[in-house]
């Protein structure tokens, strides 16, 4: 009797990814806790607004208390990025996220308990940016050695993409939220998104990265940093122009826009909108770059800034509801573009153990105006009117952008081949 016929080999089935081959263990969990944490803090933003409304706070009191977010940045960008540069990175994002997880945690407790100061909610917002700050260029410059350079458009656009979904989901969230449980709550769910994204931080592996050589202390890391910048006509060409572009822009969406919608368009419920079209803008504008590879990246990136003046011309005129919401999302889209273009060029151009310092110097010129700018927005109307003001900043963001046009470097900048492929 013959034996039974062998059993074919088992084949084993092919192996599915479920990510693509690029985005490794890195770059997912860098993405995963940046989505945790745009989810809690774009409501937390809108969460505290209320908590000092609801604690008796006037409008000038929000003023304060946003302010007191924003000035740490300014204060502690440049510390921030050469202690990234000097330091490995993901503890100090670490180490960020646990302030900003025990700051939020201390404001949610204490508007809670009711009957918050002013001073009090200042304090802690402001150790809420001081954390921001430091977190922002080591983030940043954690990204940037995450990728190779092949994949870097698609990976810093899909990046950008999910940050700003998670961005819009949480501030919708966020108001449904504060509407229906108060803003306090809202501020402890801002707290435990830090701690779950800095937990996820925590898992980054850092082998791939040089060891820093020595340095001269921090005064020499800053002074490097901007030797880096000054060097690069590109570079600080653009820096320049966004502290224009952010400042102004910035008055003109957080004063000038709701206003306008109280007095024109019937209510804060239009601006609301034409606030979601311009997010729809940049998740599309992610999208597009994720198939798209612009050689010319610089000039095609700033030729997609001058979008950037539609909403306040939109504002200026008034444009209806529907009007606003098409130049928003168009205004979305374009800066998008820019955004991954300008991270592209700087991965390109900037040596890795300067990341993180090169992007403080970026992140400190786009900041660093948006204050004043702010602060400026009322006695602005008083001298020129609303719609004087509102074409004025149309004017600046248009001038700031044809003058950045003139650095050939900016015309000229194309894409390199890729190097070989970097550990994620």
């Amino acid at each position: 009797m013959s034996s039974p016929p062998a059993a074919p080999p088992h084949t084993p089935a092919p192996v599915r990814h479920r990510r693509p081959a690029w985005a490794g263990r890195n770059y997912t969990l860098l993405t995963g806790a940046a989505v945790v944490t745009n989810l809690g803090s774009h409501g937390a933003l809108i969460a505290a607004a209320f908590a000092v409304m609801e604690a008796g706070g006037s409008g000038a009191d929000v003023g304060l208390v946003a302010a007191a977010r924003t000035l740490p940045l300014v204060l502690f960008l440049l510390i921030g990025g050469a202690l990234a540069d000097r330091l490995p990175r993901h503890r100090v994002m670490v180490a960020a996220n646990a302030l900003n997880c025990l700051s939020q945690a201390a404001f949610a407790l204490l508007v809670l308990a009711g009957d918050p100061q002013l001073w009090q909610m200042m304090l802690l917002t402001a150790l809420c940016g001081t954390g921001t700050a430091f977190f922002n260029p080591a983030a940043e410059g954690m990204l940037l050695s995450t990728v190779s350079g092949e994949h870097a458009n698609r990976a810093f656009a899909l990046f950008r993409m999910a940050m700003n979904g998670a961005g819009i989901g949480g501030a919708a969230l966020g108001g449904a939220m504060i509407a229906a449980i108060g803003p306090g709550w809202v501020l402890a769910v801002d707290a435990a998104a830090f701690a779950i994204a800095g937990a996820l931080r925590a898992f980054l592996d850092v082998s791939h990265v040089p060891d820093r050589a020595p340095g001269g202390g921090l005064l020499a890391d800053l002074r490097e940093g901007w030797v880096e910048v000054r060097t690069r006509p590109w570079l600080w060409s653009i820096v320049l122009q966004f502290s224009v572009v952010v400042a102004v822009v910035g008055a003109a969406e957080a004063v000038y826009g709701p206003l306008v919608a109280r007095d024109r368009l019937g209510g804060p419920a239009p601006w609301g909108l034409a606030l979601g079209f311009f997010g729809a803008g940049t998740i599309a504008g992610a999208v597009l770059m994720m198939a798209w590879k612009p050689r010319r990246l610089l000039l095609v990136g700033t030729l997609c800034v001058f979008p950037l003046a539609l909403p306040s011309a939109g504002l200026a005129v008034p444009l209806p509801v529907w009007g606003l919401c098409v130049v928003m999302l168009i205004s979305g889209l374009a800066i998008e573009v820019f955004g991954v273009s300008w991270m592209t060029t700087m991965h390109q151009e900037i040596p890795e153990e300067k990341f993180s310092r090169v992007s403080a110097y970026d992140w400190f010129g786009s900041v660093s105006m948006l204050p004043m700018a702010t602060a400026l927005a009322g006695p602005a109307e008083s001298a020129f009117g609303r719609t004087g003001a509102l074409w004025g900043c149309a004017a600046l963001v248009v001038l700031a952008t044809a003058l950045v046009l003139l650095i050939p470097d900016v015309r000229r900048m194309t894409r390199k081949p890729a190097p070989g492929p970097a550990k994620m």
